[in-house]
């Protein structure tokens, strides 16, 4: 991805955060992070992983952020989602979580494992969506949606897994979910009834990266630019906009 895309997906992540009064990967307002993001912020501390380490600031003072340390993780840590106190960890064997009700002290819960593969994920209410994805850097993986029960945190368990093209980062907002899939782009589906997930419509002509649910508006983060889709109607997305990146 180029570095002008990085910076206009990160000003289309501000405004959404500044459009509905939240605070950036909060996860308590309706803008979201894309899942393939390697920070978080809750509250007052922000928490960055690397392919190893979670590490954690203290952003009282915006412009002073102070380190309040890391922990380890493992290997090939690859994402982090943010939902009310706990962080949801994306890595190439699976889904770390941890509890972070003390934020300086973030507190091991549980892993779901899988096999070695590229691994985002996103989280509503009991349930993480997790796609796994086989690739060069991904080694063995096979390309699955995984529907994992968070219920029990100490606990989590897979309940349901769907067959994928090549599943990368992906978004739920209510009952849409939607899957970015790679050189396929974009696949929509009902995620009503989280162990019976239905497959809707398939978006093709471009190769989807990531994705963010915003009330109604999609961002779709491509190869080649930004694409802009009104979901609010469920049976079918309505394409708005494109920012062409070269």
């Amino acid at each position: 991805m180029t570095n002008k895309l990085v910076i206009i997906l990160v000003l289309a992540l501000c405004c959404f955060a500044c459009e509905e009064g939240g605070d950036l990967f909060s996860g308590e307002t309706s803008g979201q992070a894309g899942s393939l993001a390697r920070f978080a912020v809750s509250g007052d501390h922000l928490y960055v992983v690397d392919d190893n380490d979670l590490k954690f600031f203290d952003i009282t003072d915006p412009t002073n952020p102070e380190s309040k340390g890391d922990v380890n993780i493992g290997f090939g840590i690859e994402t982090i989602f943010p939902r009310g106190n706990n962080l949801f960890i994306g890595s190439r064997t699976g889904m770390h979580i941890y509890d972070i009700s003390t934020p300086t002290n973030p507190s091991k819960l549980s892993v779901y494992r899988h096999v070695t593969a590229c691994d985002p994920v996103v989280v509503q209410d009991n349930y993480a969506y997790v796609t796994i994805r086989d690739g060069v850097d991904c080694r063995f993986g096979a390309n699955l949606l995984d529907v994992v029960d968070i219920s029990d945190l100490v606990n989590p368990r897979v309940v349901a897994s769907y067959p994928m093209y090549n599943p990368h980062g992906l978004s739920i907002d209510g009952s849409s979910l939607f899957v970015c899939e790679g050189e396929q782009g974009l696949r929509t589906i009902d995620a009503s009834d989280p162990l019976n997930l239905i497959f809707k419509e398939e978006v093709t002509g471009f190769h989807g990266y990531d994705v963010i649910t915003n009330n109604g508006n999609l961002i779709v983060i491509g190869n080649d630019g930004l694409y802009q889709y009104d979901y609010s109607n469920a049976e079918k997305i309505a394409f708005l906009s494109k920012i062409t990146v070269q």
